[in-house]
């Protein structure tokens, strides 16, 4: 096995639980500070060294979350420990051996309200919830309320979120009453991260994620959402020849219908012509079939691979299928979409082209809502950004962007 190297904090996660004192820990901070990998395998290990022939719980925001983001980091090093693993995918459970001692751990995706429904009733000896402020506060509370066996402990990895975030009121300003170990990370606590490499995550953010994502800070989103962009240095469109196309769709009937079309060149995706209607401001509604035809002369032809279409327009993803389209329903996480939008724009994996004016104006208009309580955008001027972010989201590692921008490539 490659020897692994830790430094100071991921070492203290890793050995917190020997000190009886604490319940919980809880590791937050900067994103790509190692806490992820320490967490998951500090938990793995104390439940195989204290437990024999018990249950735990491995949170995500879905069950393959868990699998990608926890599992396929610990598993090489478990099994490089002699630990043998034996994985039922359909059950979402793992077991565990070694040393004379079997566990079983079971995945459990929070990304809703009623996600707490498949925790409810569990018994578990230890629950470990990564990204737990982007969990449902029903999930999280009802996955701790599981964790009942005597001995059981409590772990929670997270990156920050607004100031006023009911987990950071609820249980990082509350660690010492709730029996909490709280350590804060930043990059530099990963070992695997050189400066460069440092140096380039940090390039990728600006203004509030980059007072979440770099400098760890609990701080409430304000101002333009994408800060960064500007109208001047958007270029023209390639002449091509582009290797693939794609479509991007947010439907209105009342509100704005805004459409992008996009070519991939070298690895790049451009929004080089775009479509938008508003209802409103021109007095008359456009029909689902009106709408079909207006993005058969967006495609003018082209061969496009697939349709990518706000997942609430139903009769409109229909109609595309009657009319022979290939249609894939949106992924409409809102802040994780505008993340990654944000991600994609800074590292250039896509770009928007001077030819698209409503995004361009868009962009210059989508702000934060006045609400410290709660990350949320202002529900206007918001339908080319929709698109945008629904294209963004569609995009894997095998399609010219890697979703979370290079997945979890250091610990």
């Amino acid at each position: 096995m490659k020897e692994l190297r830790f430094s100071p904090k991921q070492r203290q996660v890793l050995d917190w639980w020997r000190e009886e004192r604490y319940d919980a820990v809880i590791c937050d901070g900067a994103v790509r500070s190692g806490k992820t990998f320490a967490l998951t395998l500090s938990f793995l290990l104390w439940a195989m060294a204290r437990f024999h022939r018990q249950r735990f719980g491995l949170c995500a925001g879905s069950v393959n979350g868990v699998r990608r983001n926890l599992l396929a980091q610990a598993r090489p090093v478990l099994e490089g420990l002699g630990f043998q693993w034996e994985e039922k995918v359909s059950r979402n459970e793992v077991a565990l051996r070694g040393g004379g001692r079997e566990n079983r751990f079971y995945l459990y995706g929070g990304r809703d309200e009623g996600s707490a429904a498949a925790i409810q009733g569990a018994t578990l000896a230890g629950v470990l919830l990564d990204e737990a402020a982007l969990m449902p506060r029903s999930f999280v509370e009802q996955a701790a309320a599981r964790c009942s066996v005597e001995g059981g402990k409590l772990w929670f990895s997270c990156n920050p979120a607004g100031s006023e975030h009911w987990f950071y009121r609820e249980w990082i300003q509350k660690a010492e009453e709730k029996r909490a170990l709280y350590l804060r990370f930043t990059m530099e606590d990963n070992p695997r991260l050189s400066p460069q490499t440092r140096a380039r995550y940090a390039r990728l953010f600006q203004g509030t994620f980059y007072r979440r994502y770099v400098l760890g800070e609990w701080t409430a989103a304000e101002g333009l959402v994408y800060d960064f962009f500007r109208r001047d240095q958007m270029p023209a469109a390639p002449e091509g020849p582009f290797r693939r196309w794609r479509v991007s769709c947010d439907y209105g009937t009342r509100n704005p219908a805004s459409f992008g079309l996009w070519g991939e060149l070298d690895g790049v995706w451009y929004r080089v012509r775009e479509y938008y209607y508003d209802a409103r401001a021109q007095g008359r509604q456009k029909t689902d079939g009106e709408y079909v035809r207006e993005l058969d002369c967006l495609a003018a032809g082209r061969e496009i691979e697939t349709v990518i279409v706000d997942p609430s327009a139903a009769s409109f993803i229909e109609a595309l299928r009657r009319a022979g389209w290939t249609v894939r329903k949106a992924d409409n996480r809102v802040l994780e979409g505008i993340r990654r939008t944000a991600e994609a724009l800074k590292s250039g994996k896509i770009v928007i082209c001077r030819e698209c004016g409503a995004a361009a104006r868009e962009f210059e208009l989508y702000r934060w809502e006045d609400d410290r309580a709660m990350d949320r955008v202002r529900k206007e001027h918001d339908h080319a950004m929709d698109d945008i972010r629904y294209f963004v989201m569609a995009l894997d590692g095998g399609n010219g962007y890697t979703a979370r921008f290079v997945e979890r490539q250091a610990f």
